[in-house]
């Protein structure tokens, strides 16, 4: 998994995802198939679970959304104990939390093996649009640059005394974001008239570009496959 070409991890992500969300609303086994899938890559890449876990905290809105979709559904209704919920409801409900927990899955198995630039190399290596890979490699550099800035500028805001206990705080944090972001635009500036006077025509430049040979692709792209029999197999059913 670490080794794979980051181009080849992030068609393989791509098309599992896509065939997974296209899965017939009645294919729980299969979505649970894939579920398996997405927890074997995971293993795979030998990142321990605790840090898994603490990364499906994005997946929080969709459970929430799954647990109140029950009861908000119309349709055929039952009783469960003192609630009515909707047939229709809790079958959404199941497919809302297989499929968001399985593309979670992957996309974590994606993150922890590939590195910010390579991401980068993989968009330029798939022609995404040159100013979407500027913008996603401009951000993945300056992130830090400005949260350290932030961070400076949050110590000397507590230097002088300043601690924010109730909304009249919230001017002074206004203040702070707007200095921010006046000095980020600034730098921005100044870092493309830097790059300009060294030649840049708009393009990044491309020094090791990715290779992949036909193992890569077929291992990268297995769970896919098995997507995609899983979807032929419901339609064939």
């Amino acid at each position: 998994m670490h080794r794979l070409p980051a181009h080849v991890k992030l068609v393989a992500l791509v098309s599992f995802i896509l065939l997974v969300v296209a899965l017939p609303r009645e294919a729980h086994l299969a979505r649970v198939a894939m579920l398996l899938t997405a927890l074997a890559v995971v293993g795979l890449t030998r990142v321990r679970w605790r840090h898994v876990l603490a990364r499906l905290v994005v997946e929080t809105p969709f459970v929430v959304f799954a647990l109140v979709l029950p009861f908000v559904a119309t349709g055929p209704t039952r009783e469960v104990g003192p609630f009515t919920v909707s047939h229709d409801g809790v079958a959404a409900s199941i497919v809302l939390l297989l499929t968001a927990t399985t593309s979670c899955l992957m996309a974590i198995a994606f993150a922890t093996t590939t590195s910010s630039r390579d991401l980068v190399r993989a968009l330029q290596h798939l022609h995404v649009p040159d100013r979407l890979v500027q913008i996603l490699a401009f951000m993945v550099r300056y992130l830090g640059v400005v949260g350290s800035q932030s961070q400076r500028m949050k110590v000397a805001r507590e230097s002088r005394g300043f601690a924010p206990r109730s909304l009249g705080g919230w001017p002074v944090i206004a203040s702070s974001a707007g200095a921010l972001f006046i000095r980020s635009y600034e730098r921005g500036e100044r870092v493309h008239l830097a790059m300009m006077s060294r030649g840049y025509d708009g393009r990044m430049p491309v020094t090791d570009p990715l290779e992949a040979d036909r193992r890569d692709w077929a291992r990268g792209l297995a769970p896919t496959v098995l997507a995609l029999l899983a979807l032929v197999w419901v339609h064939a059913a």
